[in-house]
């Protein structure tokens, strides 16, 4: 029997990871581990492993590596130790990551330091910040790339990862995007309270590389969605240095009739609420992996998502 750790530290890579988790169990030659950490533990953000727990997933093993506000390097080293020990206790077969973030590059270093085979979901991609410089490190820490395509194949290429190595596997939720059992539109509304008919999404992450604008860009972004006078979905950034910056200003919105400000969604609601959207503005990746499969107009919004 095969051991897979697979790593999840946000309600973002846990929606790419699931699809796979979820199959893995049902074969009786692999056990499956899930290392559930970062903002998934985080009440601030909506608790998310919850969600993890709702899909029935086995083998969850939640480890807290951070308090809110702590730097980045922070995080990894708490990370480290977490993961280091896990590993120890269970000797993995090989560990599934995804992504750019943090905990991610933490796991993929124990990956690495330990010999344990490490792959790599959604290397290659560029993105702007440190997003890009953390994706890169972790995927010249890992051994197998899953790649979405032939562009991010040919970067894994030039930083010197075998041709062998690499898979062109498309994006890794195109299964959940575009299946037929998302929830309705009108249960997703009921769930979440929201009463509009229709309505945008609105998502602004910190970036990391660019802290000192962050409160003016901040401000600029919530003045012009409120000029505009349509209905938002406010969804709260993600757990980076600088988050507490726009949650601050978030919490000025709170009674505003025309906006619903949500912690967190579960991603098949998400997709819902995204399929039905009149746009999604601000610089979330899902502007650009997800929304054009719905033919969704995206305003993109100041320099994360720059390639």
């Amino acid at each position: 029997m095969k051991k897979i750790i697979f790593v999840t530290a946000t309600r973002a890579d846990y929606g790419k990871l699931k699809s796979l988790i979820i199959e893995l169990q049902k074969k009786k030659n692999y056990k499956v581990l899930v290392f559930v950490t970062g903002m998934h533990l985080l009440k601030k953000f909506g608790s998310t492993h919850d969600e993890i727990i709702k899909d029935k997933i086995k083998n969850i093993h939640k480890f807290k590596n951070q308090k809110l506000n702590d730097k980045m390097d922070l995080v990894i080293s708490k990370t480290i130790i977490g993961f280091s020990n896990f590993v120890s206790i269970h000797k993995p077969d090989l560990i599934v990551l995804h992504g750019d973030r943090v905990e991610s590059l933490a796991c993929a270093t124990v990956g690495c330091l330990n010999n344990i085979k490490t792959a790599h979901i959604e290397g290659g991609e560029v993105s702007g910040a440190v997003d890009e410089i953390l994706r890169h490190s972790i995927s010249k820490l890992s051994h197998i790339h899953f790649v979405t395509n032939l562009k991010a194949k040919k970067r894994l290429l030039q930083m010197g990862e075998s041709k062998k190595s690499i898979f062109v596997i498309g994006s890794p939720d195109i299964d959940i995007i575009k299946s037929k059992n998302l929830p309705k539109i009108e249960f997703v509304k009921n769930w979440y309270d929201i009463v509009f008919e229709k309505y945008a999404i609105a998502i602004l992450h910190p970036v990391t590389t660019d802290l000192k604008d962050l409160n003016k860009q901040c401000k600029i972004f919530l003045s012009a969605i409120l000029e505009s006078k349509k209905n938002y979905i406010l969804i709260y950034p993600n757990n980076d240095q600088g988050s507490e910056v726009i949650l601050k200003k978030y919490m000025k919105l709170s009674k505003k009739k025309n906006i619903k400000l949500l912690p967190s969604i579960r991603f098949e609601y998400y997709l819902t609420l995204l399929k039905n959207a009149s746009f999604i503005i601000g610089n979330s990746s899902s502007g650009i992996m997800e929304a054009p499969y719905y033919g969704l107009p995206t305003i993109n919004i100041g320099n994360r998502q720059n390639k």
